[in-house]
């Protein structure tokens, strides 16, 4: 028997979550204690300087989120993210729609995907994403 593997999420879906925090070794115990989650570095990202986690959960194809070391340069947060074709058009749709924008990050180096964090009118913060071009 072959498996197959997971499907591309399409434009629009919530496709990945992150866990944002100062101490991300306690996050990784927690979350691995608790759900059995297995975490391996990022290694894009650790090239960029960041400290950024892969998590799979059992029985995951693949990573399905990840853990942000913040290193205290900003708060603590869980935040579902959307795919989108292109952060920056979504960017400007959000602010025409009444939303604002946290953080964008256009230019985040080779095999990065591009991010953004937003807020909606409530204030509610999630994030988006386009892969990293091939």
């Amino acid at each position: 028997m072959t498996s197959t593997p997971p499907a591309q999420p399409a434009p629009g879906t919530v496709a990945w979550f992150e866990v944002a925090t100062d101490d991300p070794g306690a996050a990784d115990k927690f979350y691995g204690g608790l759900f059995d989650w297995t975490f391996a570095t990022d290694e894009a990202s650790e090239a960029g300087g960041l400290d950024y986690r892969l998590v799979t959960a059992p029985g995951g194809g693949g990573p399905s989120g990840g853990v942000f070391g913040t290193a205290g340069q900003m708060p603590g947060h869980a935040v579902f993210s959307i795919l989108v074709a292109d952060v920056a058009a979504t960017c400007a749709a959000a602010e025409q729609l009444g939303g604002t924008v946290v953080s964008q990050h256009l230019d985040v180096g080779p095999g990065v995907p591009t991010f953004a964090y937003l807020k909606d009118p409530a204030g509610n913060q999630f994030g988006v994403f386009a892969p990293p071009a091939r």
